[in-house]
């Protein structure tokens, strides 16, 4: 059985130790962290779990494969470490904090064969899921726009600001649903109670195929709000991540233009039909996540959310910061004043 050790086990490193521990396709066997409480957090909970406070005492030990959740500013250096010692590697989302040593990773990792694997663990949902399917079966008929939502009062990080935070999951999920890249995309925000950090931000991409999203984020709202619209030019959906029920609903509704007949003749055709909200079963993401890491380090088999696609997912986010409207505004102000 396939040996796993975990390396960060601070804010989201005791999810992962659970599931590792969970899970009958591996062997949960060691942790690592520089901090001694966490460390006896994990092993007061899993007694056969080793620990180690130095990576480099992991990386020599017979581990097969490592779950890095660290800061993301450590994922490239400790991925890169565990690679070159022959592990398999997990990153938590994002893969790195730059495209160019994301990339890098993915370039190790072919070089030593090794299965690289991002943690977007939201592709592995399924509410994701069952949009995907939607979308892929033609159900929704030709994708129009896309809307996400995803605000919450904190949590505020260290190293990111709410971009690299909050919006690289809605950027992975729609880059799954829709298997395209942007060719445009820009962002405007503000930091509000960090100087150096946006808390708030707003994102809009422009996709090959016509499709356009928009992205609401913030650390900075008085209700959680995990909402997201798909529009079709058949059905419509909503997903509300909030909702304890009913969290995917498929509304019947639309707008039709009829081709005038007679000179300035106008008519549009609205559809109001039924809503239905399909079954989504339990399943935990995080589980099925792990599993699907497991199964493709085993079997060679490439990753839903693999180097390459953790890769993409960073371009966008440099994307969008490159095109920061805040960015650019001393110069449109010029270019007025000019005028």
């Amino acid at each position: 059985m396939t040996k796993v050790a975990l390396t960060g086990a601070g804010y989201w490193g005791p999810n992962l130790a659970r599931v590792l521990n969970q899970s009958p396709t591996c062997d949960f066997v060691a942790v690592c962290d520089s901090s001694p409480k966490n460390l006896e957090k994990i092993t007061r909970q899993y007694p056969s779990v080793r620990a180690y406070s130095d990576f480099a005492d992991l990386l020599m030990s017979d581990v097969d494969a490592i779950v890095i959740a660290t800061p993301i500013s450590t994922h490239y250096e400790l991925a890169k470490r565990a690679l070159m010692a022959g592990k398999h590697v997990f990153v938590e989302k994002p893969l790195a904090h730059s495209a160019v040593l994301a990339r890098e990773l993915v370039q190790i990792a072919s070089g030593q064969k090794k299965t690289l694997f991002t943690g977007h663990t939201f592709i592995y949902s399924p509410p994701v899921i069952k949009i995907k399917e939607l979308i892929d079966s033609g159900h929704l008929g030709d994708l129009f726009y896309i809307s996400l939502s995803r605000l919450n009062l904190g949590l505020y990080q260290k190293d990111v600001d709410v971009v690299w935070d909050l919006a690289v999951h809605d950027i992975s999920i729609l880059l799954y649903w829709l298997g395209e890249v942007p060719v445009t995309g820009a962002s405007f925000g503000r930091a509000c109670v960090q100087q150096d950090k946006r808390d708030v931000a707003f994102l809009w991409f422009e996709f090959p195929s016509g499709v356009v999203a928009s992205n609401e984020i913030s650390w900075l709202s008085p209700q959680k709000m995990r909402r997201t619209c798909v529009v079709g030019s058949n059905r419509m959906v909503v997903w509300d991540d909030m909702d304890p029920t009913e969290k995917v609903k498929v509304y019947d509704r639309g707008v039709d233009f009829i081709q005038p007949q007679t000179f300035g003749e106008f008519q549009l055709s609205y559809r109001m039909g039924d809503m239905n909200a399909p079954y989504l079963g339990n399943a935990e993401p995080l589980l099925k996540e792990i599993e699907h890491f497991i199964h493709c380090l085993e079997t060679g088999e490439k990753a839903i959310t693999s180097g390459e696609f953790g890769v993409q997912v960073v371009e966008v986010l440099e994307l969008v910061d490159r095109s920061r409207m805040g960015m650019l505004q001393p110069q449109l102000v010029s270019a007025v004043k000019e005028r």
